[in-house]
């Protein structure tokens, strides 16, 4: 019956029906380009490498710090790099409590790399702290050992940032399965998207008091490996300094790889969140795919972080292009 309607409209009535919905498909395949700098910053990918490259070298932290700041971005108003800004009152992106323990060395990394590629005549004022951002995202990846993909640009900057618009954005250490998809899910990403985004768990460390719940209380977490929930107590005493710091994977903390998902099969993910991916059956297969192959988690990272690179993105004259990564021109 739908088929007959259509075709029993006047061919103009059909036209006006299809053209808009053909322009809407292709601008959101237009939105991002593989070569947008092509002709005015032909050297941007290797600019942002080397600088980040260097950063890399002075510290590891820059790893963790580059690739949690991206997530958070782009959770937050979209990828489009609001989470740099700072305010003079204290309301940007960053003061929100679920923000403020990201790491200095991911905001300087980005900020160094803003400076090399505008240190380039060519590129000054040309390349957005968006794309540096995720450029950077990619370079950290590939320094750990993880895949080095190709990163689609186009992105211009946010002029807003507050820290409002945080509140319920992020995900937290506590989340069961269903929260964590709700969150992702509203942001087009799938559950395989979801726990492959959560392997960046692969690299980093937590601060004590997100997990210290699991370790203390009336009982040890039954999902906790206990061996390895003795070790945290040792490392994460009753009334720890704030400012300890506990590796998210305690097997290869500095290479990004599968052993995220191997650690949850035995018990040893430090967040809850992390360990219900494999305590739920609905997830449970798929970590346990990812823990036997490093290709298939690989693939599937890239194909997530990619997604997650495409959230809310300005473009064209939606945004702008920063002079300064941490303030709006």
């Amino acid at each position: 019956m739908g088929n007959q309607r259509i075709s029993s409209l006047p061919l103009v009535s059909v036209l006006l029906i299809i053209f808009p919905l053909l322009l809407l498909v292709t601008h959101s395949k237009a939105q991002l380009s593989t070569n947008f700098y092509r002709n005015s910053c032909p050297n941007v990918e290797s600019i942002v490498q080397a600088a980040v490259k260097t950063k890399f070298q002075q510290t590891f932290v820059t790893a963790p710090a580059t690739l949690r700041l991206f997530f958070h971005d782009c959770f937050v108003r979209g990828c489009d790099a609001s989470v740099i800004l700072a305010s003079p009152n204290g309301n940007a992106e960053k003061d929100h409590p679920d923000d403020t323990s990201l790491a200095g060395d991911g905001f300087d990394t980005v900020i160094k790399a803003k400076a090399a590629v505008d240190s380039n005549p060519n590129c000054r004022n040309k390349v957005s702290c968006a794309d540096i951002l995720a450029l950077a995202t990619r370079e950290v990846v590939a320094l750990t050992g993880g895949p080095r993909y190709t990163v689609e640009l186009g992105r211009r900057d946010g002029r807003v940032s507050t820290k409002s618009s945080v509140q319920r954005k992020l995900p937290h250490a506590n989340f069961n399965l269903d929260q964590l998809n709700s969150m992702f899910s509203s942001h087009g990403l799938s559950q395989t998207d979801m726990i492959a985004l959560s392997g960046a768990h692969t690299l980093g460390f937590s601060h004590c008091g997100q997990f210290s719940k699991r370790i203390y209380g009336k009982q040890i977490d039954p999902t906790l490996n206990r061996a390895y929930a003795l070790q945290l107590r040792q490392m994460c005493p009753l009334k720890v300094d704030p400012r300890i710091a506990i590796n998210m994977d305690p097997t290869t903390p500095r290479t990004f790889d599968n052993a995220y998902y191997q650690n949850l099969v035995q018990g040893k993910g430090l967040f809850s969140s992390d360990q219900i991916l494999f305590t739920d059956t609905r997830s449970k297969g798929t970590v346990q795919q990812f823990a036997s192959s490093n290709t298939a988690f690989n693939n599937a990272f890239v194909s997530a972080i990619t997604k997650l690179g495409r959230i809310g993105v300005l473009t064209g004259n939606n945004g702008e292009i920063r002079r300064d990564c941490t303030a709006i021109n």
